[in-house]
């Protein structure tokens, strides 16, 4: 390929004894969109390091960025040579303004004494103007949603004369609105000449924007391909190995007698006269677009959000669902779609975080943990929910996404719930994983649990629900069974 912006050769990192990259060639064109995928632990973020310079790659491996060579970079050499790196976590200052975070490389490393207010605010105007972001200058970036973070520290890229943009899975934690709208973003960046490495799980994205894909697998590189060669299923089987199809389930589970039964529930502000029933064994999906009430009535269902109208029942019987705790003891559980910060305490050991909700359980009559009864179920969640782990006392932010979502399932699990509300269940999960999940939710609902799956990606609730609801404004907008619907026409009425 001609005019290369990043071109890659031989390049290996290994960690002690472990391959992280084995001999990758990569290249990357200048204004290209080329995505790169796979599983996790296959050595992605470890290539992305590389061109970051916060790695240096094996002796051997050669490096060129616009015809340059080198051997090796370093952070503020990779910058220099216009290589910015979006990281999940953005990497952005939440107490100072929007106009800081993207103009404050006019500032940082360039001159002693006062900060040039004047050159931030017209590099963060510039910057913004330049892709028509509209956002206020003066917000404070820790007051601002997700989506317009990831703006942010796009434009911050652009404002220090970004001509390629890495995204190290960038939308993990947005809506399907947002993420159009980020797609849309990215084909502007190249309209403008700006290369971007796009690297996500979420394979439908990756074939929307793609002009080459490269998959890797087990540290090395399987192959690049033009997108228009290839399709989500290829990929897929190239980064596992295995070939992933899901049919419609069979609508017998909602023949069931009834779990959970709402009826008129309302929060003001929120959402209004919501009403439906989960059966035994069934899986409800329930789909809606930002702000629709979807997480809101989930968590009013917990007790984090308490409703100020309408009735709760379990099994006929109706609960008060006024704080987790009722909520608990009532039967629910409740998967944030945030694992990070809601789900998981990230120092702590991947035992204790798999038992914390059922400490009393484990403790004697002296107030001390039985370590037997403990571990036996720390092993017996390990085996259930296939959670690939060397040693369950190491931090549980040691494990990949997907291991991690099974342990705070395991945590819920172990509260041997009569309703498990899941939110956004696969977020952030490669395909792998995603398909594990998908098989342990279904055999707990085999099991005779009522599952409610609350998602944005309209394929997860269509093969792996027996009914949909779609929420829009607050409000139940439809209803629908997968076996006499499509893709289009759930899209459709979640869009209004």
């Amino acid at each position: 390929m001609t005019d290369l912006f990043l071109d890659l050769q031989g390049i290996g990192k290994r960690f002690g004894g472990v391959h992280a990259l084995r001999e990758v060639d990569f290249d990357l064109a200048a204004g290209e969109v080329h995505c790169l995928v796979g599983e996790n632990g296959c050595g992605k973020s470890t290539l992305i390091k590389v061109i970051a310079g916060v790695l240096a790659p094996e002796p051997g491996g050669r490096i060129a960025i616009g015809g340059e060579a080198t051997t090796h970079l370093n952070p503020v050499e990779s910058v220099r040579r216009g290589i910015q790196v979006i990281y999940q976590d953005l990497s952005l200052f939440p107490n100072l303004t929007v106009a800081e975070n993207i103009g404050i490389g006019h500032h940082v490393g360039r001159s002693f004494g006062p900060a040039r207010w004047a050159a931030i605010r017209d590099s963060a105007r510039g910057a913004m103007a330049r892709i028509g972001v509209r956002l206020d200058p003066d917000a404070l970036v820790g007051t601002l949603n997700i989506a317009s973070r990831q703006l942010v520290a796009i434009c911050r890229a652009l404002a220090a004369d970004a001509k390629l943009v890495i995204m190290d899975e960038p939308t993990a934690s947005l809506t399907r609105t947002e993420v159009d709208a980020l797609l849309r973003l990215v084909l502007d960046l190249k309209a403008h000449g700006i290369s971007t490495l796009f690297v996500s799980h979420r394979l439908d994205e990756v074939m929307e924007i793609a002009d080459r894909v490269t998959v890797m697998r087990d540290g090395r590189k399987v192959g690049t391909w033009p997108a228009a060669e290839i399709d989500a299923g290829r990929m897929a089987f190239l980064m596992t190995g295995k070939e992933f199809h899901y049919d419609v389930l069979d609508p017998g589970a909602t023949r069931a007698e009834p779990v959970l039964e709402v009826a008129g529930l309302g929060k003001a502000g929120e959402f209004a006269d919501i009403g439906f029933t989960v059966h035994r064994g069934e899986i409800l999906g329930i789909t809606g677009l930002l702000g629709s009430g979807r997480t809101e009535m989930a968590l009013s269902l917990f007790g984090m959000n308490p409703a100020d109208a309408g009735e709760v029942r379990i099994e006929g019987r109706p609960v008060r669902t006024g704080s987790p705790k009722q909520a608990i003891r009532q039967g629910i559980a409740y998967v944030s779609e945030d694992r990070l910060t809601l789900g998981l305490v990230l120092p702590q050991s991947i035992a204790r975080n798999a038992t914390v909700t059922i400490l009393d359980r484990l403790t004697s009559a002296f107030g001390l943990i039985r370590r037997r009864a403990a571990n036996d179920q720390v092993q017996g969640a390990i085996r259930s929910l296939n959670i690939k782990v060397s040693d369950p006392e190491n931090a549980v932010r040691t494990l990949s996404g997907g291991n991690q979502q099974r342990v705070v399932l395991a945590k819920w699990i172990a509260t041997q719930p009569k309703v498990l509300i899941l939110d956004s269940p696969t977020v952030g999960v490669d395909i792998a994983n995603k398909d594990g999940i998908y098989e342990v939710v279904k055999r707990l609902a085999a099991e005779g649990m009522a599952v409610i799956m609350i998602s944005d990606e309209i394929p997860e609730v269509l093969y792996h629900c027996h009914r949909i609801l779609v929420m829009r404004q607050g409000r139940i907008a439809g209803e629908f069974r997968p076996h006499q619907t499509t893709e289009a026409e759930l899209r459709q009425s979640v869009n209004g």
